[in-house]
């Protein structure tokens, strides 16, 4: 910082040596301004594009256009794959203008930014749950929205996406015989993610940990919750298998 005030100060005393007459330039009118940016954005040169929308907010912050500059600036940063850069262009637009009729888009758009972040099932959720959140955020203060239907099933497929993570992990722990950590994860996706997927395989690996560590009435009503709930599904069916073959 004290470089960077020196150097002003150099600037300053070179300035006043050249006589009396320096001009600070004007501000670059807001309709230039803008006519740039969206050349710049027509051409898919979306970095340029964001950096002239975000300037046409930070100089005049009180246009009737600043809002619509920054959901721009956001946009052109997701188009440019910056989702950093566009996650904080929509912080920016939620801290300034929070009644804004483009609120639910920022929404979405920010859910987005995290949702296309999301990794392999095997990785830890991370991003998953933050788009989870902003979309959940959407839908239960916008369900009305444009973006509400389309958020919702990116819900469902983020909710499989983490339970599946559960999954795989409680998988690791049988394997390692690690059973009460698998029960614990087991009973998460039972109890947090009933609509998932992944919720019959969940009941039938707990009559299989409850089985293992010799607590059969456990084992047992996990078994009946699963035959109630899911009659037809493949892992009913195969713990209906195992069952007869035990009789046997």
């Amino acid at each position: 910082m004290k470089k960077i005030l020196m150097l002003v100060a150099v600037c300053g005393l070179v300035a006043g040596c050249g006589g009396g007459d320096t001009k600070i330039a004007p501000e670059q009118p807001l309709e230039e301004i803008y006519t740039q940016a969206y050349k710049e954005f027509n051409k898919k040169n979306y970095d340029a594009a964001a950096a002239d929308f975000l300037r046409a907010e930070t100089q005049y912050p009180s246009s009737p256009w600043a809002a619509d500059a920054l959901v721009m600036a956001a946009y052109s940063y997701y188009m440019d794959d910056d989702f950093a850069g566009a996650i904080l262009a929509a912080d920016r637009f939620m801290r300034f203008h929070p009644g804004h009729a483009d609120v639910p888009y920022i929404l979405y758009l920010r859910g987005m930014c995290y949702y296309r972040q999301v990794s392999d099932v095997r990785r830890e959720p991370g991003m998953s749950v933050y788009a989870l959140a902003q979309f959940e955020q959407l839908v239960e203060r916008f369900p009305k929205s444009e973006y509400a239907e389309n958020a919702k099933n990116k819900i469902i497929i983020l909710k499989n996406y983490i339970a599946g993570k559960i999954m795989y992990s409680a998988r690791r722990d049988m394997a390692r015989e690690n059973w009460t950590s698998a029960i614990s994860r087991l009973q998460s996706v039972v109890t947090d993610a009933q609509e998932t997927v992944m919720t019959p395989e969940a009941m039938y690996r707990l009559t299989e940990c409850y089985t293992a560590i010799g607590l059969p009435e456990q084992a047992a009503g996990f078994a009946k919750m699963l035959q109630t709930n899911f009659p037809d599904n493949e892992w009913t069916k195969k713990l209906d298998k195992k069952a007869n073959n035990m009789e046997r």
